[in-house]
């Protein structure tokens, strides 16, 4: 199984998000993105569904949006 991918930016609503996922899913089965730091993967998480973040982008493709952090086209500039 791949991994999944946890996409946030670093507000405290995504902190909170990403310690509640790493708690159910398990630190080794899912990867955990920073757009905030990690700014050339933002067209990544775009082109897998990701509108908002905290957002997590499931092994089979589909995407769970958390709460509301950040608009994807935020994190673009």
């Amino acid at each position: 199984m791949s991994k999944h991918v946890f996409y946030h930016a670093g507000c405290p609503v995504c902190v909170s998000a990403e310690h509640d996922i790493v708690k159910l899913i398990g630190e080794q089965d899912v990867e955990i993105v920073h757009l905030g730091d990690e700014k050339e993967k933002v067209a990544e998480a775009e082109n897998a569904g990701v509108r908002s973040v905290p957002a997590l982008v499931l092994s089979n493709g589909n995407v769970l949006h958390i709460n509301f952090g950040a608009s994807i086209d935020d994190l673009k500039n």
